[in-house]
């Protein structure tokens, strides 16, 4: 294609819920003024118990041990790069490596992906994008949520892009600027309630379909103040652990009538913030992420909405994939130098080019 530039970037993605490193080799192409891509491979590779219990319980080390365990980490980051691209016969011109978030205090100006990118570059030997958010912090801003400036490139023909991981995120054009935030908490509460079941997650919502509401339990989460704090804001572990696990560890009821309630109330926030976005009741969102996959929470999302409200699942690849995709596209646009985080998103006094680069 004339005038057209190439890139192949491996993305990684490791979110709150702890469900596993996704890896996502894709082609970018820029075109007359236009993005787009394929995605050539990807994968899943959960954690072992060992990586599992020393990623949820990072948040409570000291400094010099997470500092330990950062390195520890972007080396076994690097070795599972090295192992996808001679599996999938890939040559690639960049890593983009998200980490996992340990803590997340933006109105401190501290953000802490670990995953070290030195350590990361010098295993796999190839050139890698690392700490996206922190120069966002830096400047002003929440640090996240970063996946927009792709919904906007790459997946701009959807109204909305919602994102149901650890924690639900929104993107949205309004007076023809990108905005964007955390609505609340997703996966992470509905796969805790189910590890306590003996399941690595509600599969299907099946659980959460049998059990019965918990009116107080119900109350009691939808009157979380961080609900009603304006945009932009983002969320994080800390809130998760401080003020809603406190109310759910109160409450006696059985497991599925937890599951229940926790998932009638993520449709509740997620319909509310939708509904008062939305000036346009002929309206397209996509949805990506795990909770996509939970046909009880979209089913319960669907009946709250307006019925013109259309709601999109794509095919299980981008469910899957779609911030490793994204990863990779803003570890592109770090090499170009241009803006990847953007201030109408995350709040930040400008625009910036975040991540650090290490050369292979």
């Amino acid at each position: 294609m004339p005038n057209s530039t190439e890139y192949t970037a491996l993305g990684l993605m490791s979110g709150t819920s702890l469900d596993g490193l996704d890896l996502a080799g894709c082609r970018f192409t820029h075109a007359v003024g236009q993005w787009s891509y394929d995605l050539l491979a990807a994968e899943s590779i959960d954690y072992d118990q060992e990586w599992e219990n020393n990623l949820r319980g990072a948040v409570h080390r000291s400094a010099v041990d997470l500092a330990v365990l950062d390195i520890e980490y972007g080396r076994w980051l690097g070795q599972q790069v090295s192992h996808f691209l001679r599996k999938h016969h890939l040559q690639i011109d960049l890593v983009a490596s998200h980490g996992h978030t340990i803590h997340h205090r933006p109105e401190r100006g501290l953000t802490v992906q670990i995953g070290h990118g030195r350590a990361l570059a010098d295993t796999c030997r190839q050139t890698v994008v690392s700490d996206f958010r922190s120069r966002d912090v830096l400047h002003g801003g929440q640090g996240a949520p970063l996946a927009p400036i792709g919904d906007q490139e790459l997946f701009g023909a959807y109204d909305f892009c919602l994102n149901l991981g650890g924690f639900s995120n929104i993107s949205f054009v309004r007076g023809g600027e990108r905005y964007a935030y955390d609505i609340g908490v997703a996966n992470m509460l509905l796969n805790d309630l189910a590890r306590q079941a003996g399941h690595p997650y509600d599969d299907g919502g099946e659980m959460a379909r049998s059990g019965q509401m918990i009116p107080e339990l119900w109350r009691a989460l939808n009157d979380l103040p961080y609900y009603r704090k304006p945009f932009p804001k983002s969320t994080g572990y800390e809130w998760y652990t401080e003020e809603i696990q406190p109310l759910i560890h109160a409450n006696n009821a059985p497991i599925p009538d937890k599951l229940h309630t926790a998932t009638q109330h993520i449709a509740h926030i997620l319909a509310r913030d939708i509904m008062a976005l939305n000036t346009n009741q002929s309206t397209q969102i996509l949805i990506t992420g795990g909770g996509a996959c939970n046909n009880y929470l979209i089913n319960a999302l669907r009946q709250k909405l307006h019925p013109n409200i259309r709601i999109h699942t794509p095919d299980l690849q981008t469910i899957t994939y779609k911030e490793a995709i994204i990863f990779a596209f803003m570890g592109v646009l770090r090499l170009r130098g241009e803006t990847n985080c953007l201030p109408t998103v995350t709040g930040a006094r400008k625009a910036v080019s975040g991540g650090e680069l290490f050369a292979g």
